[in-house]
């Protein structure tokens, strides 16, 4: 049988009624500029991207040199094509409309350019995230930061490349979450992992455990619990796995199952949680619920979540769906 090829797929999913042609041309642009970062990360030392950019991103965080390419590459490969209206980055103030003298199209899209870039000098997973949303009709021509703020199950599209030891390419259109792994030889993604699954029950845990005095008294009971294994209350053995790359975290989460944790801390009492909504919460979101998980605060849905700023930071509990749940009765008790 011949191997199933993302355009394959994807013109697949457009005959059945499921995407339009002007989104299957959008994720295609987006998953090739991904290729291209790609080669950009695997380079590494050997193409002069490794280090500090020497700027900072709108949070005030320092770039990394793969930062800032990554983003320029996503934003000159979606300037042209004229499925956009706008891009909106985790690098950027504001968002940034598609040039005048090209055409605009119906979408807005979202990324993170390049999620983990902690990890990127000592040669660790990253990748990109990424998300679609629909622009209001009387604004394609002139989008502005307030017509990207939709709750999360508005969605039309989301997904992430991970740079590792292959390229994979995790995506949902709102019809199952399913994984294409880039053939470097032939610079195709194929499908191998299709209709992912996240387990509904699991014994392992991803957060950041040098936080943990930060923490609010619900969480500090939560994590205890799990602390405790056999003899505790949860009566069993629970690992901890941490990589402090969201996209590696939750790429585990989606193979076998898991639950991944940035809760709220007052660490920073003016930010409600660690990760960015639109970014990074949403479209992580999307996809675990395709497939079968659950995406909370902790006390309520990521999805539903009415988006306040383009920056909105939110705690973060995603993964299998027990085991959120049962984070959800630590809060609400």
């Amino acid at each position: 049988m011949q191997p199933v090829t993302l355009t394959r797929y994807l013109v697949e999913e457009q005959r059945a009624g499921r995407i339009s042609a002007e989104l299957r041309q959008l994720i295609s642009v987006v998953v090739r500029a991904c290729t291209s970062i790609s080669v950009a990360v695997s380079k590494g030392a050997l193409g002069g991207v490794l280090g500090e950019a020497g700027t900072g991103n709108v949070q005030g965080e320092a770039q990394k040199k793969l930062d800032v390419i990554s983003n320029d590459i996503l934003l000159e490969a979606n300037a042209w094509g004229g499925h956009l209206a706008a891009c909106a980055s985790e690098e950027m103030d504001h968002a940034m409309p598609v040039p005048d003298e090209y055409p605009h199209g119906e979408f807005l899209l979202l990324f993170d350019p390049l999620d983990g870039s902690s990890n990127i000098d000592v040669n660790v997973s990253v990748g990109t995230i990424f998300s679609v949303l629909r622009c209001p009709k009387d604004h394609v021509e002139a989008p502005t930061d307030a017509d990207f703020l939709q709750p999360g199950r508005d969605q039309v599209a989301a997904g992430y490349c991970i740079y590792g030891p292959q390229t994979m390419l995790v995506l949902t259109t709102g019809h199952g979450t399913h994984g294409f792994t880039l053939d470097r030889e032939q610079g195709l993604f194929v499908l191998t992992h299709p209709r992912m699954q996240v387990p509904a029950q699991t014994a392992e845990f991803a957060v950041n455990m040098s936080n943990q005095r930060h923490w609010e008294p619900q969480m500090q009971a939560y994590v205890a619990d799990l602390l405790a294994g056999r003899d505790g209350p949860r009566g069993k053995d629970f690992n901890m796995r941490w990589i402090a790359s969201m996209v590696a975290d939750v790429h585990r989460i989606l193979t076998r199952g898991g639950i991944f944790i940035y809760p709220r801390d007052t660490k920073d009492p003016t930010k409600a949680g660690k990760l960015r909504l639109m970014y990074e919460a949403n479209p992580m979101g999307l996809l675990i619920e395709q497939a079968g998980g659950l995406a909370s605060t902790g006390r309520a849905r990521i999805l539903d979540l009415p988006p306040e700023q383009l920056h909105q930071r939110v705690p973060v509990f995603i993964g299998s769906r027990e085991e959120v749940e049962a984070a959800e009765r630590y809060h609400a008790d």
